[in-house]
């Protein structure tokens, strides 16, 4: 198969990248190694759209996330994604209050616009529940909260109705050039393009060393979250940070567009890049770093844990170069990698504009509608739509409120997994974590997809939950 552009790797950046290029009048193809999209470093990670100011004011990612939150306002309107404008909140204890002001010079220095350091009083005005020992605090008011996945979906879908095509469970084995051209070859076929783009996350290193390029080493960092139950939600109105130290922002306390409150992340070196277990002493130091800040949490709020694994690099800044004609590498692309996405893929579709014609797509569709979430909506909206389609009176998932007509969409969409509709839908999500749904979900993937109950699976390959 042909392409004039082919990105390997779905997570943030590749739907960001896909979803840039389709407006061009190009061929494109997107390779994924998983069976669904945002099954990698974008499932689990903390969802912060940063303001910028945390990070080496001289770093390139620095730079691509400052740009990248000012896209984000923009691409949620467009395409229909939660964006929460919660803002963050970077905390001084006794004797860090210069800590505060560097921070604020550079977000000034940045073009951050709306920075100011907040004292007590503001703070039990505002954040009742931060510790009295904090007397500071540093407001980045343009930051932001999103659900990763559910914007990778919004941006992949967006390119798939532009005409990009998404091949899943394409893992790539090799890659060879030949001429002009690099020809791709996966588990399930070859590819040949005058272009790639390696967005392959965790495995970005080794996708370049199959062209024979050397780049950066990803070097694994494993951070466990714990995700609170809704009642905990009077927390924190925003995301709040301890000052940073060089090696890690540090345990945060992060609302979520649910509604949930999430603490974390951890920071450990792994030397697996599927290293996703939690620990007693991860939660233990977690609980530990955020009672510091919020004394009045309690481990029993605690409904649910994940870990995810970042690509960090020995160099500490992203690699985003051509380093062969034809083969543009995007390596060590951690934190603040979901924020810097769209400006990522902005910056690459200009470089690829330095050597490639980059025609306006015709009949390009611009705008894009999410599923009914049925738990947000009022009586009004929930009889309408009830009266339009009965599936959304039939209620799948108690905890979430999900109905079969939001899991019969997420399969139309592209959900082939339990992981994949939970991720579109939030079925599973709850306390009960699908003790009361999946059974009712699977029926409904066996019906919709033609399948019988032994091929269904959480995430892919080897995780079928029934055995025939």
């Amino acid at each position: 198969m042909k392409a004039d552009v082919l990105i390997i790797g779905g997570g943030i950046v590749g739907a960001c990248l896909s979803y840039e290029l389709a407006k061009y009048r190009l061929d494109i193809a997107l390779l994924e190694k998983e069976t669904e999209l945002s099954f990698g470093v974008s499932k689990a990670n903390s969802g912060i759209v940063h303001t910028g100011f945390q990070s080496d004011p001289g770093a390139l990612k620095t730079c691509l996330a400052v740009r990248g939150n000012m896209l984000y306002k923009e691409l949620a309107k467009t395409l229909d994604f939660p964006l929460l404008p919660v803002g963050e909140l970077v905390v001084a204890f006794p004797g860090e209050l210069e800590g505060l002001h560097r921070m604020k010079a550079i977000g000034e220095q940045l073009g951050i616009p709306g920075l100011e350091i907040m004292n007590r009083r503001w703070l039990d005005e505002h954040e009742p529940s931060l510790s009295k020992e904090i007397q500071f605090a540093l407001l980045g008011p343009t930051a932001g909260v999103i659900n990763p996945y559910e914007t990778v979906y919004a941006l992949a879908e967006q390119a798939e109705a532009n005409g990009v095509r998404i091949y899943c469970d394409h893992e790539v084995t090799g890659i060879q050039k030949v001429e002009r051209s690099w020809r791709v070859q996966t588990e399930k076929g070859t590819f040949t393009s005058s272009t790639v783009i390696n967005a392959a996350g965790l495995y970005s290193d080794k996708v370049a060393r199959m062209a024979g390029i050397e780049v950066p080493s990803i070097l694994p960092w494993k951070g466990e979250e714990y995700l609170l139950d809704r009642h905990a939600a009077w927390l924190t109105r925003r995301v709040i940070f301890p000052l940073p130290r060089k090696e890690t922002k540090g345990v945060l306390v992060i609302p979520t567009v649910d509604g949930n409150t999430m603490i974390g992340p951890t920071a450990e070196a792994v030397s697996d890049c599927e290293e996703h277990s939690t620990s007693r002493s991860g939660k233990l130091a977690v609980l530990a770093s955020v009672k510091k800040l919020i004394p009045a949490l309690n481990d029993d709020q605690i409904i649910a844990s994940f870990a995810g694994v970042r690509p960090t690099t020995k160099e500490g800044d992203f690699h985003i170069r051509e380093d062969r004609e034809g083969f543009i590498n995007l390596v060590g692309i951690q934190s603040p990698g979901l924020t810097a996405a769209p400006a990522i893929a902005e910056q690459v579709v200009k470089m690829l504009g330095e050597r490639v014609d980059l025609a306006p797509r015709k009949g390009y569709i611009r705008e894009r509608k999410a599923i009914p979430r049925f738990r947000l909506l009022g009586n009004k909206e929930r009889n309408d739509l009830i009266r339009k389609n009965p599936d959304f009176g039939e209620i799948v998932c108690r905890c979430e409120l999900v109905t079969k007509a939001e899991v019969k969409e997420a399969i139309r969409r592209g959900a082939r997994t339990l992981d994949g509709i939970k991720f579109r839908t939030r079925t599973q999500m709850g306390r009960c974590h699908g003790s009361f749904c999946t059974m009712k979900i699977m029926s409904i993937m066996a019906e919709e997809l033609q399948i019988p109950y032994e091929a269904i699976s959480k995430r892919g390959k080897g995780t079928e939950l029934i055995k025939g």
